[in-house]
């Protein structure tokens, strides 16, 4: 059965059909393809990262099924953490993603920014017909790859959509196996963590081991992001990985070390209908502390009122902030180009309660991705360096800053 379906942001061509499965598999398997996204004017808002495939993938499911699944679980207070179970896959929630920044420095000196995220986006939950398989529709699979180039000030990034599979993308429950084609993150048997991406002549394969406990964000399990019930998100970080490993830029593969931040985030709810986007920063000091912001802004330029953040103790510890706590103050603007978006350009970052006052600058101003293969999103996702006070002492460090929503 073909499906042709269209709306006043997106021309989409989808099939959804019997399909003859494996020997052994019983009589019929669902093939769900999608065939062709393309993106028309206006563009589609960017109220979250990858809620857009689910949305296809649930409207050609519906047009085959004659009955709705079983709804996802909304993250919801009181959801106790326990790793490394917490690191794998959360099927029962709609959307999940890891998602890896960090600093490389290579032996002869160069440096480079990176980003590498996998998304999972469930599909349906509804109990299949005949025997489950692993070939079933039940998640799609995205993935973002960028490499900033500081020295050269280039920047490139990449990106991946498959339905999940033993061959082209999947997620592991109970410990970390995310992978999507050749891009992956798996767990090692001593606890560390291989990271690996490649298109074009870029690459990275990198060890990462975590010097820090899991941060966990928010308070009694949940990160609010909206009022009401179900807007918020299970999230925790990593906020220190240390490592090693190659980076391969224009096909000139080097031995690099590496300072790395993951975060880990799912739930089933996107931003309220009030909401436009967020500003995320990801701070790691030189003096073993680091600082989770983010800000949500409502569609009047206001910050909402759930926006918060953490900042991670030299052991581990994590003190709570919440939007009353801290000030970002954009310091200029810079328009992209590409896409037009006009996004905020150094900041300066004030925690009262804490007596910490930041200036944090991009490494370069052009490091946006304009994902139309992938999430459907437009956003700035860049490397940054930070200075400033804690107290009488003097800090510096680096960081990640993601922009989002600046491109309606």
């Amino acid at each position: 059965m073909w499906i042709l379906w269209d709306d006043k942001d997106l021309n989409v061509e989808c099939c959804v059909g019997p399909a003859l499965p494996p020997s052994g598999w019983g009589p019929f398997n669902i093939q769900f393809n999608i065939l062709t996204i393309s993106r028309l004017d206006p563009p589609m808002k960017p109220l979250a990262r990858t809620f857009l495939l689910a949305g296809l993938a649930l409207a050609a499911l519906a047009a085959f099924a004659q009955q709705p699944g079983p709804s996802f679980r909304s993250a919801l207070p009181g959801y106790i953490f326990e790793f490394p179970r917490d690191h794998g896959t959360h099927d029962e929630y709609r959307t999940e993603w890891w998602y890896y920044t960090g600093h490389l420095r290579t032996e002869s000196g160069k440096e480079y920014g990176f980003e590498v995220t996998f998304f999972r986006v469930g599909v349906d939950r509804s109990e299949p017909a005949g025997p489950a398989t692993s070939w079933d529709l039940r998640h799609l699979g995205l993935a973002h790859f960028a490499i900033t180039d500081i020295g050269r000030q280039r920047f490139r990034y990449y990106e991946k959509v498959n339905r999940f599979s033993p061959f082209t993308a999947g997620a592991r429950r109970g410990f970390k196996r995310v992978f999507n084609e050749g891009w992956s993150v798996v767990t090692l048997s001593d606890g560390s963590f291989r990271l690996r991406a490649s298109a074009a002549g870029d690459a990275i394969d990198l060890v990462l081991r975590s010097e820090k406990p899991p941060a966990i964000h928010g308070e009694n399990g949940i990160s609010v992001k909206a009022e009401g019930v179900g807007y918020a998100s299970h999230y925790y970080s990593l906020t220190r990985l240390t490592g090693s490993g190659s980076v391969t830029v224009e096909g000139a593969a080097e031995a690099c070390t590496v300072v790395a931040w993951m975060d880990h985030e799912w739930g089933s709810a996107a931003l309220r209908e009030t909401q436009e986007g967020w500003d995320w920063f990801s701070l790691q000091f030189d003096n073993g502390t680091e600082l989770m912001l983010y800000q949500i802004r409502r569609r009047d330029g206001t910050p909402d009122v759930t926006s918060s953040g953490s900042f991670v103790m030299v052991d581990g510890s994590v003190i709570r902030l919440t939007n009353e706590q801290f000030r970002i103050i954009p310091k200029a603007r810079w328009r992209s180009a590409r896409s037009g978006a006009v996004y905020p350009m150094g900041w300066r970052i004030e925690v009262p309660d804490l007596n910490l006052r930041l200036d944090v600058s991009e490494r370069m101003r052009a490091q946006e991705l304009i994902t139309d293969a992938s999430t459907q999103v437009t956003y700035w996702e860049g490397a940054v360096a930070v200075r400033g006070n804690l107290g009488q002492t003097s800090i510096a460090g680096k960081g990640y800053v993601e922009l989002t929503g600046y491109d309606e």
